[in-house]
């Protein structure tokens, strides 16, 4: 497997960490089709305009598609991306990262964050991940487990199969 580039996967670490996207994504792999005009009963927490921008950038995206009688289902990349999503959290709430109690969408990206971090890039890429240090709120560091590599791999495959996130955060795609 081919490694993109640190500035790819900044952009689409970037582009994929707005909460409200994280929370379209996998409200939809984990409840079916969001039915038109329910996201206000659906996503009660974010105001109208947050969901309408993260529908837009998951439309830019490819992660979306309208479905025929309304509604709105993931296309193939975003199943993959809700798949990213929750092996990414369940790491870091094996984890603690970046603390013992946090949401979902905070656990997701805070871990995106330190995916493309340079060290833990050049670790993950030359298969060292033992050798990674984190901060997890105490003055001593704590080694991350091998197990990141498994949300690493993922995010390293999902990129190059969407280039359109690496895109997107880019200014490349319109918002």
């Amino acid at each position: 497997m081919k490694t993109p580039p640190l500035t790819d996967i900044r952009r689409a670490v970037t582009a994929l960490s707005e909460p409200a996207l994280i929370r379209l994504i996998t409200e939809i792999d984990d409840n079916g089709p969001v039915p038109p005009r329910s996201s206000g009963r659906i996503f009660p927490d974010f105001a109208p305009h947050r969901i309408r921008h993260a529908t837009e950038r998951a439309h830019a995206l490819g992660l979306v598609h309208a479905r025929v009688g309304g509604g709105l289902g993931l296309t193939e990349s975003g199943v993959l991306l809700a798949e990213v999503y929750d092996v990414t959290a369940r790491w870091a709430r094996r984890h603690a990262y970046p603390a013992p109690t946090g949401d979902f969408t905070g656990r997701i990206r805070h871990t995106f964050a330190l995916l493309a971090e340079p060290r833990v890039h050049a670790a993950l890429t030359n298969g060292e991940p033992s050798s990674l240090r984190t901060n997890a709120g105490t003055p001593e560091s704590e080694v991350v487990e091998p197990g990141l590599a498994g949300p690493w791999r993922l995010l390293m495959q999902w990129i190059p199969a969407n280039p359109r996130a690496a895109g997107f955060a880019a200014g490349e795609l319109a918002a």
